[in-house]
């Protein structure tokens, strides 16, 4: 215990989540957790180590708190004791220090801790923070190796490797806006891109849901307020690697794996958007921000397409968040055409006939939106440029969305 040992109840506290990617921690993402604590009581908990976080938490970021307690949990037997579940009700903010989350899995799931953790959340409503292990199980769904921790060659080798187990969904802790979420860390400093798309592919075939993630490389932190917009700290762009991820599955109706068996390499391309990513800096002001309530409003990053074909990641900038909503993977074999175009084979200018005000969107053979345009009764694009190959036309009108498809030509 450093500070006070008197708990000091406060009210002004607010709701909240930190999610640190691992190694030396993000001041500005801790003064932000640290500021959303209304001056009170500091917990961290944790399975290996010691008081590090006391005397920093405390006195060096330069925020008010009335103490901070650090409790090391040896076994699983502490999940009974008394002082231990005290200690975590009274506090205004608690942060789970990394380690090995195995650990964290055996100690505090299905026990008191599991339960005083989850009433902090929901009931209490204080800022929960963790960073790498500590990432790891604040969200709803969770990676807890009993050994090795699998690596992204293994993963998109063999989504069932016997390193890629224990997924747990919805069963250990509760997080607002972590519903359907798996995180990663130490990201692109590990190379885990490959294997976090795996663990989205593996939840996604076992329990047909669209499954999202959250990824921090070392020193960044991703901070979610109680509204769930998030934001991202480090020290970019001194430091071009402070970079988080968000994911999230395809929103076409068939959005599963193509290819996911044991002992086969992962294949999920779904027209080349399988899972649509937003690659976002970490700044120390924490400008940039990402709306979790629908995984698709940003500012300050970029979009890609992520797939997998025989176990081989591609990570393609797409510039938009447009996934394809609502269009059949089996488009691209379909010769549909429900409205005019001309000439097909095109060579330089595509003529789109349009029976009222409508937006179009163009895509390339991989899903890749190359231009929205909007027309009335006709619409004229160039192509000129463009490589030969398949392309397809959406357009939306009002409450529908009608499909061409058109070859341009050398």
């Amino acid at each position: 215990m450093t500070g006070d040992p008197t708990d000091l109840v406060v009210e002004n506290y607010q709701a909240g989540l930190l999610l640190a990617g691992g190694s030396s921690d993000d001041d500005n993402g801790m003064k932000w957790f640290l500021n959303r604590g209304g001056g009170g009581d500091v917990l961290v908990i944790r399975a290996s180590g010691s008081d590090g976080y006391n005397d920093y938490l405390y006195e060096e970021l330069g925020v008010n708190v009335n103490s901070v307690e650090t409790i090391v949990f040896n076994n699983a037997n502490a999940a009974n004791d008394e002082y231990v579940l005290q200690q975590i009700a009274g506090a205004e903010l608690l942060f789970i220090a990394g380690g090995d989350q195995y650990d964290y899995y055996q100690y505090w799931k299905d026990n008191p801790i599991e339960d005083a953790i989850n009433a902090l959340i929901n009931d209490k409503q204080i800022t929960v923070g963790g960073t790498s292990a500590g990432m790891a199980i604040l969200a709803n769904c969770y990676y807890t190796p009993p050994g090795s921790s699998a690596d992204a060659e293994e993963a998109l080798g063999n989504p069932f490797h016997p390193d890629v187990n224990i997924l747990g969904r919805n069963d250990f802790l509760d997080v607002p806006f972590m519903e359907n979420v798996i995180t990663d860390t130490h990201y692109d400093q590990r190379d885990r891109a490959g294997r976090h798309l795996t663990f989205l592919a593996r939840l996604s075939q076992q329990y047909n849901v669209q499954m999202r993630g959250i990824a921090a490389n070392e020193y960044n932190a991703v901070a979610v307020n109680e509204e769930g917009i998030a934001r991202a700290f480090g020290e970019w762009p001194e430091y071009p690697l402070d970079i988080v991820y968000f994911l999230r599955t395809n929103c076409q109706t068939e959005f599963l794996p193509e290819v996911i068996e044991d002992g086969e390499p992962l294949s999920w391309m779904r027209n080349g958007t399988a899972v649509k990513a937003y690659r976002m800096p970490g700044t120390p002001t924490g400008e940039f921000t990402f709306d979790l309530n629908d995984w698709e409003t940003g500012n300050g990053g970029v979009w890609y397409n992520w797939t997998a074909e025989n176990g081989v990641l591609s990570q393609i900038e797409t510039g938009d968040s447009d996934c394809l909503d609502g269009m059949p993977s089996s488009l691209q074999n379909a010769d549909i055409q429900q409205f005019d175009i001309s000439p097909n084979p095109v060579y330089d200018v595509l003529t789109i006939d349009l029976s009222e005000k409508s937006e179009v969107r163009i895509y390339d053979i991989s899903g890749k939106n190359l231009g929205t345009f909007s027309g009335d009764n006709q619409l004229t694009v160039n192509v000129n440029d463009w490589i030969a190959g398949i392309y397809f036309v959406e357009v939306r009108s009002k409450n529908t969305r009608s499909y061409a498809k058109f070859v341009k030509a050398n």
